[in-house]
């Protein structure tokens, strides 16, 4: 195609004039999540824009493991690695494979889900802060039972998320026990804690994800009851669409282009050989209301 254009006489675009700085491994969950492509495609970004090639590398059940991609990215000597919501999360799982990448001199970063186990730097939203904000958000409308559609508890976002709503339940209502139903990450996984939530006779959900948050409100309805009418929902993330669903979903907003343009900053200061602070770095939530929540069925 080069030799084309320049044939024809035309100039090289701006990207195809100049080599790559080098690569980089994006590692990333399934794509099926519309959070992990908009996390992707802000990553890419602003690597693209830093000359570097960035390799996506996404993980789906069945499909090619973290560690396999791991072992690909070292042959093709990638300049460094990020690792979006991969093993480090996985309290049960070891830091092995991120300590070696460290002793070959591959510099890399963790996003969502900090290890206190491994010495690199993480980069995350304040999932205290997301459960704050949502509970604190539901009882202003009136809600005293409200419950929580948790993720696995064995990954460390969702820890995080637990400790924070049951604060923010404590500090809000004045309660010690709290409403939560630990299961998958899925839209299948939001419809089986809505059903067990609702059995408590809860009157708000908060979901561990915009993904969830759908589940719930599916399981909802089909239960006779209303969206937000007889039960608000609370997703969290913002994904994409979100805006477009029916009713359109109160969440909370990951701030995921301010996060991946500090994760691509970071990164390359390290591949430039600057120290950096093995510490984590958390960003602020924002709530966005829409039409999932409302008031209190008897406010």
């Amino acid at each position: 195609m080069l030799a084309a254009l320049d044939q024809l006489g035309y100039e090289r675009p701006d990207r195809l004039r100049t080599s790559s700085a080098g690569l980089i491994g994006l590692v990333i969950p399934e794509l099926n999540n519309p959070v992990f492509p908009a996390f992707a495609q802000h990553l890419e970004r602003f690597l693209s824009d830093s000359k570097f090639t960035p390799l996506l590398c996404s993980q789906g059940p069945g499909g090619t493991t973290e560690d396999e991609y791991i072992e690909m990215l070292v042959e093709r000597r990638v300049d460094g690695i990020i690792f979006v919501s991969g093993l480090h999360a996985d309290t049960r799982s070891s830091v092995t494979r991120y300590e070696r990448l460290i002793s070959l001199g591959i510099p890399i970063v963790t996003v969502n889900g900090t290890n206190p186990a491994l010495a690199v730097p993480t980069f995350a939203m304040d999932d205290r802060a997301a459960m704050e904000t949502a509970v604190r958000h539901l009882v202003s409308l009136g809600h005293r039972r409200i419950g929580f559609a948790a993720g696995q508890d064995r990954f460390s976002p969702t820890l995080n998320k637990i400790d924070g709503f049951r604060a923010a339940i404590r500090r809000h209502l004045g309660e010690t026990e709290s409403h939560i139903v630990s299961t998958l990450y899925t839209t299948e996984g939001g419809r089986t804690a809505a059903a067990s939530l609702l059995a408590e006779g809860v009157t708000g959900i908060v979901a561990a994800s915009d993904l969830m948050a759908l589940g719930a409100i599916s399981q909802v309805r089909a239960q006779g009851l209303r969206v937000p009418e007889d039960v608000s929902v609370v997703g969290c993330d913002d994904s994409p669409l979100m805006a477009y669903t029916d009713p359109p979903l109160t969440t909370v907003r990951q701030p995921g282009e301010s996060i991946c343009r500090s994760v691509v900053a970071t990164l390359l200061s390290m591949i430039e050989g600057i120290t950096v602070a093995n510490s984590e770095t958390l960003f602020t939530p924002e709530l966005v209301v829409r039409g999932s929540t409302g008031a209190h069925p008897g406010r």
